[in-house]
Order: structure tokens, then sequence, then C-alpha cells
């Protein structure tokens, strides 16, 4: 039978906590970094994830983003109006929209895969590989007990 601990834990010394500020400020980072491109963060990440070739429905993006397609409906207009994306209604499955990159798109997308490269770069001189990995499957072990956790009533 499992041992209940019921001592008090200050948000400071919670997982998540700590994942959100270390995101945060990461995000924030590369607001920094990008704001000379004219985009944001979570516009370089979308830029970065759309196919050049094939496109990317928009569930597929609002998925990336973790976001609800109507969610990620006034992004995609901004975009739009930015001159980076276009529209087109899926050849394969008229239900539903594909987003495509236009050449400044594809402009906007390079710069921020540099800036991404650089900082994961500057961010594995200063890591061991060990760490790196360690880190990584961690992550990932937190991601499925996430995934798998049932609250349990008291």
């Amino acid at each position: 039978m499992p041992v209940e601990n019921k001592q008090h834990i200050k948000h400071q010394e919670t997982i998540d906590y700590f994942l959100k500020v270390v995101w945060q400020t990461m995000a924030n980072r590369y607001n920094q970094l990008v704001a000379d491109f004219g985009i944001t963060q979570s516009i370089g990440y979308l830029l970065i994830n759309i196919d050049e070739k094939e496109g990317t429905t928009v569930s597929q993006a609002a998925s990336l983003l973790g976001l609800k397609s109507t969610s990620l409906s006034r992004m995609l207009s901004q975009l739009e109006k930015m001159g980076l994306i276009y529209r087109e209604l899926n050849k394969g499955d008229k239900r539903s929209v594909k987003i495509y990159l236009t050449e400044l798109g594809i402009e906007k997308r390079r710069l921020a895969r540099g800036i991404v490269k650089q900082f994961n770069n500057y961010l594995n001189e200063h890591i061991s590989e060990h760490d790196k990995k360690y880190l990584i499957n961690t992550l990932k072990k937190l991601n499925q007990l996430t995934l798998q956790y049932k609250h349990q009533p008291e």
C-alpha cells in the first residue's frame, strides 16, 4: 500500500513551477532575439513547423502549438496580413484547410531557425551530453506521467 505524503509543498518546490519558469524565461529570450525580425517566438515556432512543400493543416499546426484550431485562427489571420502564410482548402480533404509559407514566410522561417540553432548550440556548449540526455529522458518521463495521471479525490 502506498504511503501518502501529506507534507506541505511550496509552489517554488514543485516540478511544474520550474518547468513554467524555465519555459517562460526561454520564450522571453526567444522573443527578444526574434523581435528584430518582426516576429514572436510562437510565430517563429509555427513557421519552422509548416511543411515548406506540402503545407500543414490548421489542426496539425494547432496541435504543435497546443491550441484549439479556433484559437489559432486569429494568429493565422495576423500571419496572412503580415504576408508570411496563405491558406488553401486541403486538396485531399475539402473539409480542412492547409497553411503554406509565402516567400517572406520562408525567409522569416530561415531567420527563426538560425536563432534556434544558435541558442541550442549555446546550451549544448554549457550542458554536458550526459546532463542533456538525462534532462530529455526526464522530461519525456514527466510527459508520460502527466498523460497517465488520474486525479484521486481525497
